[in-house]
């Protein structure tokens, strides 16, 4: 299957699409300084010990404290906190967890009170970042991922991921491992460590461990809290997590992005370091590759697919359940039977997709077309397994119930992907009344005229929405030439789907936008209404 990864960074966020036979299976979005991202570390303290959840609260900076649940603490912990003190005790210099002997491991029915009190210091890696009203998720069991192996400081025991089916292979990479790898170190070797070389291995290894050394030695000048580790950019961090030999094309907007990802690609597959690519033309690049289009019919309450069906999906904060209908669907076949197993199937691929590109996470309730038959039952949970097979979350998936509903638990790591496909009108603001549409072209010329004769700024970008574009480029002697005839031909007008009907944004040579909207532009409608019905009050006092 041909995959291809399209990352648009922009001045506050960074969206990155995965695309499988160019059609959106992932759709990553996240603010260019967001914190508290899944992996990093933060030297804390324990705010408040709560015995009746077995579990402590920690404040890492986050305007709610963190949850460290017991069973979060790792079997090791005795003697990670052993080396916490140590660590702590004498700042001059770092201890070696090599040289550690390691204590007896921690009770499994145990409590919290037994090994935290108030105010301890700690380093915890975020495990499940802030949802909703909660705080992140936290965990003492630190590790440090990599493309082939999985560092665990305090542990001493090397796992081989399941995927690897050869007893040799397996074999193999365990005596590898154990040959190169440090005392007091645990180490999970990934799926796509099957076939590396030692050297591979070893330089990875090697990165990890000055990774954790790094790590202490920030946590000793750091204040409490501070971050003291943080995960590779959200970019370099998917590639690692998904990258394979079917990746054909990375395409990138930003040039020091692109920078990040193909250093990284040549590190970890220098033969494939060419499918990385800079993208520079100036039609947005979510738009060049049809993904806006996509999100815009993918995400929302009622979503489509073929042959006139549909599902709806609607979430409450623990729970999502998604209705199935056939819709206007033409009959292939005049068997009741046979339609609702057609329509159940191919609900269930848009289903396994529309997991992954919300990134929903919990319980999921799927309420099917009812089927009397229970071969065809059957067939539908067999085909629901076959296409959620390529999701990378942790997922469980019962059978159809009596009712003809199916439960699917998945597991939730981050809040789950919202956009808003219904548009604002920018004209009024969602006030209910608009400026005239015909108007609009006129309130172009005079942002033009602005930028050019009193900005002094003749070279820039002016995106608008693509029937804008469309009606100002019309003829042989367009709007836009006329423009440009008057103003100069430097600027330029594009169009953008992202964009609503009567939206537009400019942004200088450098990229950086240039912020022209006046409050009269969004305002002016109803400030008309509210004079009226000021005017009118006074007249009948």
């Amino acid at each position: 299957m041909r995959s291809e990864l399209v990352v648009d960074v922009k001045q506050k966020d960074i969206s990155i699409a995965l695309l499988e036979e160019s059609r959106l299976v992932s759709l990553q979005k996240e603010s260019r300084d967001a914190s508290f991202a899944v992996g990093n570390l933060y030297i804390a303290k324990v705010k408040k010990l709560m015995p009746g959840l077995n579990a402590a609260f920690v404040n890492v900076g986050y305007e709610k404290d963190a949850f460290l649940h017991y069973l979060d603490l790792g079997s090791q912990f005795n003697t990670y906190a052993q080396f916490i003190k140590s660590m702590l005790d004498d700042q001059k210099h770092i201890p070696n967890i090599s040289k550690f002997k390691p204590l007896p491991d921690i009770d499994k029915h145990g409590t919290i009170t037994d090994v935290l009190h108030d105010a301890q210091e700690v380093i915890v890696q975020i495990a499940k970042e802030p949802i909703s009203t909660k705080g992140p998720r936290l965990t003492t069991e630190i590790s440090f991922t990599g493309r082939f192996l999985v560092l665990i400081p305090f542990s001493d025991k090397i796992s081989i991921s399941q995927k690897i089916k050869s007893t040799e292979e397996k074999f193999r990479l365990r005596q590898l491992i154990e040959s190169i790898k440090p005392r007091n170190f645990g180490v999970i070797i990934r799926t796509s460590a099957e076939g590396k070389r030692v050297a591979e291995l070893n330089t990875e290894l090697k990165t990890l461990l000055k990774c954790w050394e790094d790590s202490v030695e920030k946590a000793q000048k750091s204040k409490i809290p501070s971050l003291i580790y943080e995960e590779e950019s959200r970019a370099v961090s998917v590639i690692r997590d998904i990258f394979s030999p079917s990746f054909e094309n990375i395409y990138v907007n930003d040039t020091e992005v692109f920078n990040q990802i193909s250093n990284y690609v040549s590190i970890i597959a220098p033969e494939r370091k060419d499918i990385v690519k800079l993208y520079s033309d100036e039609i947005p690049i979510f738009d060049h590759f049809n993904i806006t289009r996509q999100v815009k019919s993918s995400f929302g309450k009622t979503v489509s697919f073929k042959s006139g069906a549909y599902i709806i999906i609607e979430s409450t904060e623990a729970l999502h359940v998604v209705d199935v209908n056939s819709g206007n669907r033409s009959k292939s076949s005049s068997d009741q039977e046979s339609n609702a197993l057609d329509v159940n199937l191919r609900a269930a691929d848009e289903i396994a997709r529309q997991l992954r590109l919300r990134d929903l996470g919990g319980i999921i309730v799927i309420d099917f077309i009812d089927m009397a038959q229970a071969e065809h039952r059957q067939a539908l949970f067999d085909h629901m397994r076959e296409v959620m097979a390529n999701d990378r979350a942790r997922h469980n998936i019962l059978p159809l119930s009596k009712f003809g509903l199916m439960q699917i638990t998945r597991q939730r790591v981050r809040p789950a992907l919202d956009i808003v496909t219904a548009e604002t009108c920018p004209s009024c603001g969602g006030k209910g009344e608009v400026q005239p549409s015909l108007l609009f072209t006129d309130k172009l010329k005079d942002k033009i005229d602005y930028l050019i004769n009193s900005l002094k700024i003749t070279d820039f970008s002016m995106y608008v929405h693509p029937f804008v574009n469309a009606y100002l480029k019309k003829g042989i002697i367009s709007e836009y030439h006329r423009w440009r005839l008057e103003f100069g031909f430097k600027f330029k007008i594009f169009p953008d789907e992202s964009l609503a009907y009567l939206d537009y944004k400019v942004f200088d040579k450098a990229r950086k936008e240039i912020d022209l909207k006046e409050e009269k532009d969004t305002n002016s409608s109803s400030t008309k209404k509210e004079t009226k019905s000021k005017r009118g009050k006074t007249e009948e006092d």
